[in-house]
Parts: C-alpha cells; structure tokens; sequence
C-alpha cells in the first residue's frame, strides 16, 4: 500500500506573511514614534531657548517680537545624546530701542549659534551650563529710520557703490541747493558711527561762502547711532551699506544659552 507523504505548506506560508506584515506595521509604528518624540524634544528646546533670548531682550530695556528659534540637524535627540548639537538659528524680528526719545528700529535681527553644548544631565535636571561655541548675528537698520534719527528735512539716504550716499536740501543765500555726497560708516564700541564728506552742491559758485555752508551742513547730519542691545553677547564688529539697509554683523564666543543676563 502506497501512502502520499505531501504535506500542504499554504498554512505555514500565510502565518509567514502575517508575521512579516505585523514587524512591518511595528517597525513603522517604532519610527512615527521615535520622530514624534524627536520633534517634541527639539520643540521643548527651541521654546526654551525663545523665552531666555526674549528674557535678554527685556532685561536690557529693548523690545522685540518673540524670537523665531529652529534646532539645525536631525534627528535631534541623537544630538541630546551626545551632548553637541549643530547650528541653532534664531531670528528676532521689530528689536526696538530709543535714542534721545526716538525709536531705533531694527526690523531683522538674524543669529546663528554654532557648537552649542549641552550635557543630557544639564537638560535633565537644569543644573551647568548650556554654551555656544560661536554666535553670529546680523542686523539691518532701514535708511528710512537713520534719515528720521539724523532729524533733518528732506534728508535721503541710499547705498551707492557700495558706500552709504545722501541727498538732501540746503537753503542758502535765497537759493536751494541740492546736496549730494557720501559718508564714512565705521564701528566704535557700541555705536554706529556716520560722518558724512566730501559733499558737493549744484550752483555752488553762485553763493558767496556756500563751500562753508555746505561743510557745516555735512557736520549736522553726521550722526552716531546707539543701537538697540542685541541678545547673547552680540558685540558689533562692522557696518555695511547695502540696498535693504545698513547691515551690521556682530559675534561673540563661549555664550550661556540658559541664562538670562
């Protein structure tokens, strides 16, 4: 007698494909969490760093819009892990400060931290230090706003080659004449230095002394401008005459991120 030893393995297969679907599904469940809880972690992080800037900002006596931050580089909490995190970007928009009751406005400030450490323990329990490596910033004051500081009717300025130009009205003599030239735009400490020369006038050779008028003039409008204290120990380093504006870029090194001094 002859029995048929064939054994159906379409059972085995099916329960095969089952598990393989459920590690699938698993897998992926796995991954969704593991960018959720990433995403959470570099949100907590980004709002914690928005409220110590915005807590700097007030603390010296400027005004600003909540400070924009985004946590550079993924997955973020390998960074946690490591206790090193790559660029952080911080934007802080409509800084505001006052000079001799007038308002210094500067529509954008944009900041980069670089080689920002920070311990797992420090995050974890708020003790140490959080430090940037190196902060960058840059931050454009519009011409508008300078014009309305220097407080002279009529008073335009504009980047010319590179250089900060201006035109402007000078009534001499019964005449009006139109006042062009260019300025020198240099850094001293905290302020943003503005001396205009070398300015020249249409007509000039009819106005008895008006060279010395037009000297004088450069004197008035020549203006050194106290900014608004920028976050983070930003200190001025240089000051460049663009389209948009005059740009001024700062940095600093070795900055406390968790404190709000």
């Amino acid at each position: 007698m002859t029995y048929d030893s064939t054994v159906d393995s379409r059972p085995r297969r099916r329960t095969g494909r089952k598990l393989l679907t459920g590690l699938l599904v698993l897998v992926v469940l796995l991954l969704i969490v593991a960018v959720v809880a990433d995403r959470v972690g570099a949100n907590y992080a980004e709002r914690e760093i928005a409220n110590r800037v915005a807590a700097q900002i007030e603390n010296q006596g400027a005004t600003a819009s909540r400070p924009e931050v985004d946590v550079a580089g993924v997955p973020f909490l390998t960074q946690v892990a490591a206790g090193n995190y790559e660029d952080i970007g911080i934007v802080v928009r409509d800084l505001s400060g006052q000079q001799d009751g007038k308002a210094v406005r500067m529509p954008l400030v944009d900041i980069t931290a670089r080689d920002v450490r920070a311990p797992l323990s420090t995050l974890m329990n708020g003790q140490g230090d959080i430090v940037a490596g190196s902060v960058a910033g840059e931050a454009t004051l519009e011409y508008a706003s300078v014009a309305a500081l220097i407080g002279r009717d009529g008073v335009v300025l504009a980047e010319k080659d590179g250089k900060l130009a201006v035109r402007a009205p000078l009534s001499a003599a019964g005449q009006t004449l139109n006042v062009t030239g260019t300025a020198d735009v240099t850094i001293e400490g905290e302020l943003v230095r503005i001396r205009f020369q070398e300015l020249t006038a249409e007509g000039l050779e009819s106005v008895p002394f008006a060279q010395n008028l037009v000297n004088a003039y450069a004197r008035q409008i020549s203006i050194d401008l106290q900014l608004p204290p920028l976050p983070l120990d930003l200190k001025l380093q240089k000051v460049t005459p663009r389209p948009e504006g005059l740009v001024v870029t700062a940095q600093a090194s070795e900055v406390p991120l968790n404190t709000t001094a």
